[in-house]
């Protein structure tokens, strides 16, 4: 069974990714005090080296969107797991989640973003591991 067979628009598949809460991302991604206590998927922050440098969740990995359009692979510790896609707001995870299942690999995007994530709580830290910002 998917980790990611249904998300709040439906089911994931031929007709794009799914989307997920930032709850269910906090869970689905061991970032949740409670939740499915699966945290077998990794979070993908697409956004840009500046933003990420800024803030971004703990324990989540980094490729900037263009790269990723580009044809970059994905962090060696995202590969053969599920993704869940963070980006600020939602659009350009949105897009990164469909490039993401083009090529096979099982991706939903975060409704809301980081800043979703932030307003409910959720930790951020600066690339040195203080207190980060949205960026």
């Amino acid at each position: 069974m998917s980790l990611f067979r249904r998300g709040p628009n439906g089911p994931s598949g031929p007709s794009g990714p799914g989307r997920v809460t930032v709850q269910e991302a906090a869970a689905r991604t061991g970032h949740a005090q409670v939740g499915d206590g699966s945290g077998a998927a990794v979070l993908l922050d697409v956004r840009e080296p500046h933003e990420w440098q800024a803030g971004h969740a703990p324990g989540a990995v980094h490729l900037a969107l263009a790269e990723l359009a580009a044809g970059a692979a994905l962090p060696a510790s995202a590969q053969g797991r599920p993704v869940v896609v963070i980006c600020r707001s939602g659009n350009r995870s949105r897009q990164a989640a469909e490039l993401l299942q083009a090529r096979g690999v099982e991706a939903v995007d975060v409704i809301g973003g980081l800043r979703g994530w932030a307003g409910a709580g959720l930790p951020v830290v600066d690339s040195r591991g203080g207190d980060g910002i949205v960026a």
